[in-house]
C-alpha cells in the first residue's frame, strides 16, 4: 500500500522525503563502491584511486561505503519490501515487455506503484547486496578466517566480483530507465512529486489508488 497523496498543487506525491534521502544516500555510496572496485579490479583503472584521494584512503573507506550502501537497502527494503510482491499486474507487464523497450507506452497494461521490471531490479539489488556484504566481510576481516576455511578467501572474491558485476549492469539499466525510458522518474526522485498524467501514463493503478484514497479522506 503507497503512503503517497494528492498535493495542493494537483501532482502527487511519488516518493517522501525519507525514501529520496535513502535513495540518494544508496546512490552515492554505490558509486563510491562501483568506482573504486573498479580501480582494485584492474591496474588500467587504478588512476579512479589516485582520483578519489590515493589507494590507501580508497582501500579504508571502500568496504565502509559498503555498509553504508548495505544500510540503505535494508531501509529501502523494510518500507518498499511489500510494495514489491510480484502480482497479476507484474505479469501482464512481463507479457507485453517487447511493447515497453520500443516505448509503446499505450500498449502497456496498467500497473502498481512500481512496474515488474522495477521490482525485479529491487530484489536484485537486495540480493546482491547481501552477496556483496557477506563476501566483503570475508575480505574485509581475511585473519579471521581459520586456515582450514582458507578455501573461503577464494570463494568471496569470486562471489563478490560476481555480484559486483551483476549490479553494474543493473545500476545501468536502472540510470538509463530512469533517465531516457520513463522521462520524469528522474524527476521524481529529486523534487518528489509527479504529474497526474505522468502517473495516469506509467502507472495507471497506482493513480487510482492514490487518488481513490484522497477522495475518501475528504
Amino acid at each position: 500500500m503507497s503512503d503517497s497523496h494528492l498535493l495542493a498543487n494537483g501532482r502527487i506525491e511519488r516518493y517522501s522525503f525519507n525514501e529520496r534521502i535513502w535513495h540518494w544516500i544508496s546512490a552515492v555510496s554505490y558509486v563510491y563502491l562501483l568506482l573504486t572496485g573498479l580501480a582494485f579490479w584492474t591496474p588500467w583503472l587504478f588512476w579512479i584511486a589516485v582520483i578519489l584521494g590515493g589507494a590507501t584512503i580508497s582501500r579504508e573507506l571502500h568496504p565502509w561505503a559498503g555498509v553504508i550502501f548495505f544500510i540503505s537497502v535494508l531501509w529501502m527494503y523494510a518500507k518498499w519490501g511489500a510494495q514489491m510482491r510480484s502480482t497479476d499486474s507484474d505479469r501482464a507487464w512481463w507479457r507485453a515487455v517487447g511493447h515497453y523497450t520500443r516505448n509503446e507506452d499505450e500498449a502497456m497494461p496498467p500497473v502498481e506503484r512500481f512496474n515488474g521490471g522495477q521490482k525485479m531490479l529491487f530484489w536484485a539489488f537486495v540480493w546482491c547486496g547481501l552477496a556483496l556484504l557477506l563476501s566483503g566481510l570475508v575480505l574485509w576481516f581475511p585473519h579471521w578466517i581459520p586456515w582450514s576455511l582458507r578455501a573461503l578467501r577464494f570463494v568471496a572474491v569470486l562471489v563478490h566480483a560476481v555480484a559486483a558485476l551483476l549490479t553494474i549492469g543493473l545500476f545501468m539499466i536502472h540510470v538509463y530507465m530512469g533517465l531516457a525510458v520513463e522521462r520524469g522518474a528522474f524527476g521524481s526522485m529529486t523534487r518528489g512529486e509527479v504529474s497526474r498524467a505522468w502517473a495516469r501514463k506509467h502507472h495507471r493503478l497506482w493513480h487510482d489508488e492514490v487518488v481513490r484514497g484522497s477522495a475518501a479522506e475528504k
